[in-house]
């Protein structure tokens, strides 16, 4: 089988900071090819060279495609031979159209004027292509994540994609979409598509891919064939980290005592739509000491249900009763959740969780200002030292706090993230998707972080899709489904059987 690509000796540099060194990729024609490695080992910066968003003479090295060495100085010119990226964070218009996204920027015109018959006619051709059945005039608002990655592919072959570069394209699908999407992939490689697949979730990287090149620290560990002998998970950890991992998840002994904070039917209506109920009379309590988790399926309302506690940053028609330690707390703005001791680390880190355009030092300090100021003023030097020893705790990866939280690794953002509402000191923290995007060493760092907090005798409510972490985490697991609690599982008689059973259960009532 022909190469496709092949990249060789490939270096990038920042100021301090050498994000590529000599690394090589090989990617056959018509192969799906995984990339592997921590965050911060140089996978997204590789995508970026070659599809030219760091343009030639921005680095050294070569990129041969399709036969020739090519020296891209744009996107528009790497997407003119058929390299298509999509990036982890989507590129659509929201209050545009599919057809409106799909052909931006390439549009269906004759002599300057817009064929809208033809666009919608084409743009019908590929939504069947990637398995959508919606109208190519709906705006993109108003589908869900996987709906809107699908959208993305559609571009994509819009433009004649020979290679396809996909970041992370499952980090906020479930599981029903990731596996939708992952057969997509597989349909495009019989029709002679190549792939270059990012991804953190190992079990997908195993189910599709050809083979896998890992990266660590810039450089290139190896290249593993996956068309003989089935390349384990642990296999492919051992080459991103650099040494075998035992157990997912640190070993804990709970220390869980009385309850200290309870939830009592709590709920919220959409904040656009008033008559829908997003949130239904949710009861849930959680003991010291304990991790509390909340499993369901994507749109089941978990986010809903934290945002709307967390200072009604979500919804309108809230009602519901709140209390800590025994006494009803007022949770109506952020500022009084916050200062009752509620702190919420978001999903989304980079639009709700980070000041990204700011340094290390100023987003740890954040959420906590009277922390480093004195008579309303910030204390620069107590607010460095406060920053310095986060960065050192948390072991946030970087050359100093001054540098910005836009050119971290998604593990070290996470992190950053984690620090500032630690350093807000709460009694109950809620992680929602604390791992999303984050490489199997960093995950394993953050889960050491929570039960770090949870043994202080704070509680812990984690929000995750992915319930294997939850089962390796949690002390006990709420099951949410369209906006009600519909099961309470102790993690001695918790599995994933059991979850999805009371998920089906409930949806057929």
């Amino acid at each position: 089988m022909n190469a496709i690509l092949e990249m060789r000796g490939i270096t990038k540099t920042f100021p301090g900071v050498k994000a590529l060194d000599n690394v090589n990729i090989t990617v056959k024609a018509g192969e799906i090819h995984a990339l592997v490695g921590e965050n911060g080992a140089g996978k997204s910066t590789l995508m970026k060279v070659l599809s030219g968003v760091y343009p030639h003479g921005s680095y050294s090295g070569e990129i041969h495609y399709d036969g020739q060495e090519r020296r891209f100085s744009g996107i528009a010119d790497s997407e003119k031979l058929g390299i298509i990226i999509i990036h982890q964070e989507l590129a659509l218009v929201p209050l545009l159209s599919i057809a409106e996204n799909i052909f931006l920027g390439n549009e269906q015109a004759q002599y300057g004027v817009i064929d809208w018959s033809a666009a919608f006619a084409k743009t019908r051709e590929l939504l069947k292509l990637v398995g959508l059945k919606e109208s190519p005039d709906e705006l993109i608002t108003n589908l869900g994540v996987g709906k809107q990655q699908l959208v993305e592919i559609a571009k994509a072959l819009s433009k004649k994609v020979k290679l396809l570069i996909l970041d992370e394209p499952t980090a906020s699908l479930n599981e029903k979409d990731s596996d939708a999407l992952l057969n997509l992939l597989l349909r495009f490689k019989e029709q002679g598509i190549s792939s270059i697949l990012i991804s953190h979730k190992l079990n997908e990287i195993s189910k599709v891919a050809d083979s896998i090149t890992v990266l660590r620290d810039g450089g290139t560990v190896e290249t593993l064939d996956c068309r003989g002998e089935a390349v384990s998970e642990d296999r492919i950890i051992r080459g991103m980290v650099g040494r075998t991992m035992e157990d997912r998840y640190p070993k804990r002994e709970p220390k869980i005592g009385e309850t200290i904070f309870q939830v009592e039917n709590w709920s919220a209506h959409h904040p656009l739509h008033k008559h829908v109920q997003v949130v239904k009379n949710v009861n849930l309590n959680i003991r010291r000491g304990e991790i509390v988790g909340i499993a369901g399926l994507m749109g089941a309302g978990r986010t809903e249900f934290a945002m709307s506690l967390f200072g009604r940053s979500y919804g309108q028609n809230i009602s519901g009763r709140v209390t800590l330690h025994g006494k009803e707390i007022d949770v109506s703005t952020v500022e009084k959740a916050v200062s009752n001791g509620i702190a919420y680390a978001t999903e989304d880190r980079k639009t709700y969780g980070l000041v990204l355009a700011e340094d290390i030092r100023k987003n740890v300090t954040l959420a906590h200002l009277e922390g480093v100021s004195s008579n309303f003023v910030i204390d620069d030097i107590k607010e460095l030292a406060v920053a310095n020893d986060y960065r050192a705790k948390m072991r946030i990866r970087s050359p100093s706090v001054f540098q910005e939280t836009v050119n971290l690794s998604g593990g070290n953002q996470q992190k950053v993230v984690l620090s500032k509402w630690l350093f807000s000191d709460p009694e109950i923290l809620i992680l929602d998707e604390p791992t999303r995007g984050i490489d199997v060493g960093a995950k394993y760092e953050i889960y050491t972080i929570i039960n770090r907090l949870a043994d202080a005798g704070k509680g812990v409510l984690m929000i995750s899709s992915e319930m294997p972490e939850l089962l390796g985490m949690c002390d006990r697991i709420y099951v949410m489904n369209e906006g009600s609690l519909i099961a309470e599982l102790d993690i001695a008689e918790a599995s994933q059987e059991k979850i999805m059973h009371a998920i089906v259960k409930s949806g057929r009532r």
